[in-house]
């Protein structure tokens, strides 16, 4: 039987419109590899692929009445809104209907509708949202990214034992080195919990280097970095804003001057390979690793194409294993 994906179809800042173009993309691009699930309010999901003409060949819609909004409290929503699109698709993966679920929508919905439903990897306590970040080394993985917001010691170790088994599989790097984000690389740096944890890292038998600084990030100095949440998303929205600012200031200097301009023509396809290298829409979305099954989580401002991407990010998920991976690591450490 093909994979199946399911969409929170209704997600998003550009929902529906984006999510059904890019699942409609993906399903091209795959050629019948897998089958999409829409789940959504299903006359809204019917009338704009009605109206826009689109192929829907390998594609499922399943209806969802209610929506939760990008600003609501997620444990409030999710107990109140149980027949939601997330909380619909998150079911539809836990009974085998679906094998991974993709949304865009509100961060913490997404997180607990998957604690929910799926429940989470024996031996871990709290998931984490993974982060690709471009480096010099071809990059790194940093997590949490943001889904959970206070983290004891142990939760960084279990941190660290997901990022080394999703590199190994994702990255593909033989015997990943973990590092602990800090102010500073000495061990006593930090706060009691960065102390704390930098004790059980390097007790644990983990790959460990140390303590890393925000700039080995992009240096690549490790293959994974490991964080609390809150930290984690503090930095990814600082790596988000810089990227939009540079980009605001390439521009302006380009329409200011004509010998710019000029130059800009020659180093057009270096400006392009950066603009692919920092664009979240090139890899689509981030995997909450952690919980027993497959939850990639988009930007709330996904295009069609970061949604396309989303699912092809599922797909390799579910394809190598990753869970299975994760599982044997925390079973072999236990």
């Amino acid at each position: 039987m093909a994979m199946r994906i399911a969409l929170d179809a209704m997600g998003g800042d550009k929902a529906p419109v984006a999510i059904v173009d890019g699942a409609i993309e993906a399903a091209q691009e795959a050629g019948g590899r897998f089958q999409l699930i829409l789940v959504g309010r299903q006359d809204e999901l019917e009338r704009y692929i009605s109206e826009s003409g689109l192929s829907t060949a390998n594609i499922e819609i399943v209806h969802a009445p209610d929506v939760i909004g990008m600003s609501e409290s997620p444990a409030t929503a999710i107990r109140r809104k149980r027949e939601s699109s997330i909380a619909v698709a998150a079911k539809l993966h836990k009974e085998g209907r679906a094998d991974a679920l993709v949304s865009a929508g509100n961060t913490g919905a997404a997180v607990a509708s998957s604690l929910l439903y799926l429940g989470r990897i024996p031996g871990i306590d709290r998931p984490a949202i993974a982060i690709c970040y471009p480096s010099r080394n071809g990059g790194t993985i940093v997590l949490d990214g943001g889904a959970n917001s206070d983290n004891v010691p142990k939760h960084l170790v279990q941190f660290a034992q997901m990022g080394l088994a999703y590199a190994e599989l994702i990255l593909g790097r033989k015997d990943p080195k973990v590092g602990l984000l800090n102010i500073g690389e000495e061990p006593s740096k930090g706060s009691e919990l960065t102390r704390e944890a930098h004790v059980l890292l390097a007790a644990s038998g983990l790959n460990f280097s140390g303590n890393v600084e925000g700039r080995d990030v992009i240096a690549g100095t490790v293959d994974v970095v490991v964080t609390d949440g809150f930290t984690g998303n503090v930095l990814l929205k600082f790596t988000e804003s810089i990227v939009h600012y540079l980009g605001s200031l390439m521009k302006e200097g380009i329409a200011g001057s004509v010998r710019a301009k000029v130059g800009a023509g020659f180093m057009r396809p270096v400006l392009r390979m950066m603009g692919r290298t920092l664009d979240y829409a090139e890899y689509g979305g981030m995997p909450l690793l952690g919980i027993d099954g497959v939850t990639i989580i988009g930007h709330g401002g996904s295009s069609a194409k970061a949604i396309k991407n989303a699912v092809l990010a599922a797909e390799r998920f579910v394809e190598l294993g990753v869970n299975r991976s994760i599982k044997d690591r925390i079973k072999d450490r236990q």
